[in-house]
């Protein structure tokens, strides 16, 4: 078990909570992917990707190579997102505050599991 456990945990209510703003799209997750190009036929599965990754990241707790993979694929996530983002030429709020921050919070996440796992 990996100890302490919060930060995965944190990491995965956070996830869960995305996921369920995904179900169907409140207004700035919505401008978010209008703006950077995201396929609106891909948009049914960001929930389930999110909610994965939150049950990844709540199972890595006690298992932790899934911890371990779950948080990398997050982290990988998070670098098409910026690099969508900046394709798009969309600097603003989405690109530093949301995508960058959350891809922060996943490689802090993914040291700490390396580290502890």
């Amino acid at each position: 078990m990996i100890q302490p456990w919060w930060p995965l945990a944190g990491l995965a209510v956070i996830q869960f909570g995305d996921a369920a703003m995904c179900l169907k799209p409140v207004g700035f997750i919505r401008a978010c992917l209008q703006d950077v190009g995201f396929p609106r036929r891909y948009w049914r599965l960001l929930p389930v990707l999110k909610t994965a990754a939150a049950a990844g990241l709540v199972v890595g707790i006690w298992a932790p190579p899934l911890a371990v993979l779950t948080t990398a694929a997050l982290v990988v996530y998070f670098l098409i997102a910026i690099t969508m983002h900046i394709r798009a030429r969309d600097f603003g709020r989405n690109l530093f505050l949301n995508a960058t921050g959350m891809l922060i919070l996943c490689a802090a996440a993914l040291i700490f599991t390396l580290d502890r796992g």
